[in-house]
């Protein structure tokens, strides 16, 4: 699962767009604030919402994830009905899928410097509260960069852009260089969501 925002004006815009060929994006789900669900893509069939980007092992994302578009400009705050339809679609996917709570991702995990959605005012913690995302704890800090590539970030990728992609999820809030917070939450990570990679 991956999720993104819209960064457009409008819900029906993102909407129209993302069903224009021409425009050579799509998505399988469109959320708008409101609450509506659009499904655009039959989950069975491949969507091009991921692009170039990896997670664990998982190299070509847009074969093997179903993607959610949620109408947002990226520095607004998402809103309640928005999310509880979200929160109702994950649930309904994860159980149709076997999809475990650990892979579910933003589009900024898989691809670090490149993509920043779901954006920093996403609220991941209320996805994790009601088991439809993960939220690490405390634990001894451990080496960074070797756990963020053992949770799924790809290896590749810069290490101040994972540190980035990183906070934008679970620290958004935080700034300046790497420190022992980032190092012991994801050495939690890595400890309790092994299955991340598979």
């Amino acid at each position: 699962m991956v999720l993104h925002y819209t960064a457009m004006q409008s819900a029906t815009a993102a909407r129209d767009w993302l069903c224009t060929p021409d425009a050579q994006v799509s998505a399988h789900y469109l959320i708008a604030p409101c609450g509506t669900v659009w499904q655009l893509v039959d989950e069975e069939m491949r969507a091009w919402h991921a692009g170039a980007g990896a997670w664990g092992p998982t190299t070509d994302v847009n074969s093997r994830s179903i993607g959610i578009e949620i109408a947002n400009c990226g520095a607004s705050p998402f809103a309640a009905r928005q999310m509880t339809a979200l929160e109702d679609l994950l649930r309904s996917i994860l159980s149709r899928h076997a999809i475990p709570p650990e892979r579910v991702i933003g589009h900024s995990d898989m691809a670090p410097g490149r993509k920043i959605d779901p954006g920093p005012r996403f609220d991941w913690r209320r996805l994790a509260r009601r088991g439809l995302s993960i939220w690490p704890d405390t634990a001894e800090p451990g080496d960074f960069a070797r756990d963020a590539r053992r949770f799924g970030y790809p290896p590749d990728a810069a290490p101040d852009r994972v540190l980035h992609s990183f906070r934008l999820r679970f620290r958004p809030q935080a700034d300046g260089p790497l420190d022992d917070t980032d190092r012991s939450l994801m050495a939690d990570l890595v400890a309790r969501w092994p299955a991340a990679l598979s």
